[in-house]
């Protein structure tokens, strides 16, 4: 049985807190594989018109072409007409029978996630890890009990969550702090749009190069 990490996301661009984050997931939670899903739309983001799904997809690529155990997926950008989360998840699981599946998310999409397609399926289809990033703080009002029942606070400062440490499912949530970077990708954008040269020292070299030779943000 391996562990797969699945980290879903607009990557709009990838930027050096995704990146950070592929490889704390990797260690804390000793995981086979890590694999990028950029979405061909986020469904929930109704008002926000992404950058081309490939030139995310060849973005992500770039940074993990030398990362033995982190990969890039595009089963979301070529099935644009399904891109929800509970059928992405339907088909990871189809594809890793036996496996210990982990699909990661970020804060911001942990507090949205009522208005997911079948929410309370997807939260029981595979162990889920909630990062979050400084100056975000993380609630659980707004799930069911069940649903709270299955958390387990792994950040190093605890506030108001007891540590659930019972393992046995197979549906955890875990709640991290693993990554102490503060980045945005919508702040990224609007500092190239800005011409503010500062915004290439939160990307990985190679996504700097990629956005100014493609001119992506202009």
């Amino acid at each position: 049985m391996k562990r797969v990490a699945y980290y879903g996301g607009s990557f709009d661009p990838v930027h050096r807190g995704h990146l950070t984050t592929a490889h704390a997931v990797l260690e804390q939670f000793e995981l086979d594989e890590f694999v990028f899903i950029p979405a061909f739309h986020a469904p929930h983001k109704v008002r926000v018109k992404p950058t081309s799904a490939y030139d995310r997809y060849a973005m992500l690529c770039l940074i993990t072409q030398n990362e033995t155990r982190m990969s890039v997926s595009k089963m979301e950008i070529e099935m644009p007409e399904k891109p929800y989360s509970v059928e992405t998840l339907t088909r990871i699981k189809t594809e890793h029978r036996g496996d210990e599946i982990f699909f990661i998310i970020g804060s911001d999409s942990w507090m949205e996630i009522t208005t997911w397609r079948e929410w309370e399926n997807v939260l029981t289809m595979s162990n889920h890890i909630v990062v979050s990033r400084p100056g975000y703080k993380i609630c659980v009002s707004h799930v069911t009990d069940q649903i709270r029942e299955r958390i387990i606070d792994r950040r190093k400062s605890v506030t108001g969550i007891s540590q659930n440490q019972n393992l046995k499912n197979k549906s955890n949530i875990f709640l991290t702090d693993l990554v102490n970077l503060d980045i945005s990708s919508s702040e990224i954008r609007a500092k190239i749009r800005k011409s503010d040269g500062s915004w290439s020292e939160d990307v990985p070299a190679e996504v700097a190069i990629y956005v100014k030779k493609y001119q992506i943000y202009k």
